[in-house]
């Protein structure tokens, strides 16, 4: 479920400002972007994060800046090491490659990720941490109050394709219905040209196949299960908790059930209501990929 939220505050000579937002995703990817230098701030985070949300691709951002001159910049050799490496490296197989690569400078390096170390002269960062991590978690809760709003919306518009997938159930139900003479027929002529080529045959081969035929015809089955996934579905979309997963995967029944009404309708309005039925169900299964 796609949310977003910002935060800013303070302490002492600290600035900082947060971005939380998060994607539709089939599990829960937290990914953090946060000062290295604050001890134990990460883990605190994607703790934090973790604990609210369930599913989802969630993105935060942290970033601190320190107003006064305590601080200062130093080069991180080990990682600068690292840097220097892979740049090797890459233009070594550009020129085997016969690419050209425009030459890299001092300034496109410094502001990789982790050459430079912001240090201050505050050894500890214990109290800063905790400014960051209460500031975080009031974020935290306006995001998920945000996340709890759209899925409120979203639960509306849910429903409201159920009851367009029960309304064509019934309908396919009363088709269904109004063809048995249509299919009574279509079994009698199939038992007539059985018989009159069943010179040989065995009887009991004779009765299988037309109990498949009869089969192939009958879509009882679809109709209930159908049903069913209706029912199912609305428990689940007004349960408490996560439930995007479980939707999802009854999403996958439900298409099931109307490939197999359409497989077996041999009626063009059974075929129309069929397709539908996919169509309405591929719009529910985009919608519940939004659902946490």
């Amino acid at each position: 479920m796609t949310a977003f939220a910002t935060s800013a505050g303070e302490s002492g000579a600290y600035r900082w400002s947060c971005e939380l937002r998060s994607v539709n995703g089939k599990g829960l990817d937290i990914r953090l972007r946060v000062p290295d230098w604050v001890e134990g701030l990460e883990v605190a985070l994607r703790a934090l994060v973790a604990a609210h949300v369930a599913r989802g691709n969630i993105t935060l951002n942290v970033r601190v800046t320190r107003e006064d001159a305590g601080g200062m910049v130093q080069v991180n050799n080990a990682q600068l090491s690292a840097v220097l490496t892979a740049l090797t490296e890459i233009e070594a197989q550009a020129m085997d490659l016969g690419l050209s690569l425009a030459p890299s400078k001092a300034t496109d390096i410094a502001v990789m990720r982790g050459v430079l170390d912001q240090t201050s002269v505050d050894q500890d960062t214990g109290p800063l941490k905790a400014a960051i991590e209460a500031d975080v978690t009031a974020l935290v809760q306006d995001f998920v109050q945000m996340r709890a709003s759209e899925g409120r919306a979203l639960a509306h518009v849910l429903h409201a394709q159920l009851d367009e997938v029960a309304a064509l159930t019934a309908e396919a139900a009363r088709v269904a219905e109004a063809r048995k003479d249509e299919v009574a027929e279509n079994l009698r002529r199939n038992l007539a040209r059985i018989v009159e080529n069943a010179d040989g045959l065995d009887a009991a081969r004779v009765a299988q196949e037309l109990a498949l035929l009869a089969v192939k015809s009958d879509i009882t089955e679809e109709i209930d299960r159908l049903g069913a996934h209706v029912t199912a579905a609305r428990d689940l979309i007004d349960a408490a908790g996560p439930v995007g997963r479980k939707l999802d995967f009854l999403m996958q029944e439900f298409n099931r059930e109307a490939n197999t009404l359409c497989s077996k309708a041999q009626n063009t309005e059974l075929t129309r209501v069929g397709l539908a039925l996919k169509a309405l169900i591929d719009q529910m299964r985009e919608q519940v990929q939004n659902v946490e």
